[in-house]
């Protein structure tokens, strides 16, 4: 089952056994009818990867409320009630849950303040669902990517990020690249998946010095 607001796109990377369902994954509502309509169309539910996720590219001090709200709306609320709903039917199969987080989930990003509270906010959420989901056999694993060449900087909120952050896309993997770290993390049942796996580097660097790595920030 493939899910977001755009059905072309979608159509584009279906095979004919796929559901695509287009819809608004900030609407209650529409979170519920989503897990229904794959229970009614598979009669299974397998696993969940929690993917959709926007950027915000305002500073910490002027995030406007409803911005920030907004935010966590899609990229921890979303996933945390998706989550809830098909706990019962991953947990009937010993399925899987997905969280596609990100290194900003890891590395407090200064240019991405409230993105990066979100993605915190979900890797922790994470932990504690492979906790409390174990016991049933159910796999929980977070992702965390580095740069992913997508769309995220055309379509963040806010003013535009600095030039470095920019210039550093041409280091970027593919979204292929990402899902297919996501696909073998998934088989291989791992708890955490770093794409690239050089992402790993500055995530010791900034627990270990951690004062040092926020003023080269």
């Amino acid at each position: 089952m493939l899910v977001a607001r755009n059905e072309a796109r979608l159509r584009e990377n279906a095979t004919p056994h796929d559901l695509v369902l287009a819809g608004d994954l900030t609407d209650e509502a529409f979170r519920a009818h989503l897990v229904s309509a794959a229970w009614t169309r598979f009669g299974r539910i397998d696993g969940l990867i929690n993917n959709a996720g926007r950027g915000s590219y305002f500073s910490s001090t002027g995030t406007p409320l409803q911005e920030a709200r907004s935010l966590f709306e899609l990229n921890f609320f979303a996933p945390f009630h998706l989550t809830q709903l098909v706990a019962p039917h991953v947990r009937a199969v010993q399925g899987t849950i997905v969280n596609v987080s990100s290194i900003a989930g890891q590395i407090p990003l200064p240019w991405l303040p409230l993105y990066s509270a979100t993605k915190f906010a979900l890797a922790s959420l994470t932990s504690t669902q492979r906790i409390e989901l174990r016991r049933d056999g159910v796999h929980v694993m977070g992702v965390f990517p580095g740069y992913v060449d997508t769309g995220f900087q055309d379509n963040a909120a806010g003013s535009k990020p600095p030039d470095n952050v920019i210039k550093g896309k041409k280091y970027a993997v593919s979204a292929t690249e990402c899902a297919e770290a996501i696909v073998k993390g998934m088989e291989a049942r791992r708890h955490t998946v770093v794409t690239p796996k050089a992402g790993i580097v500055p995530v010791i660097l900034a627990r270990l010095f951690p004062a040092f790595f926020e003023s080269r920030f």
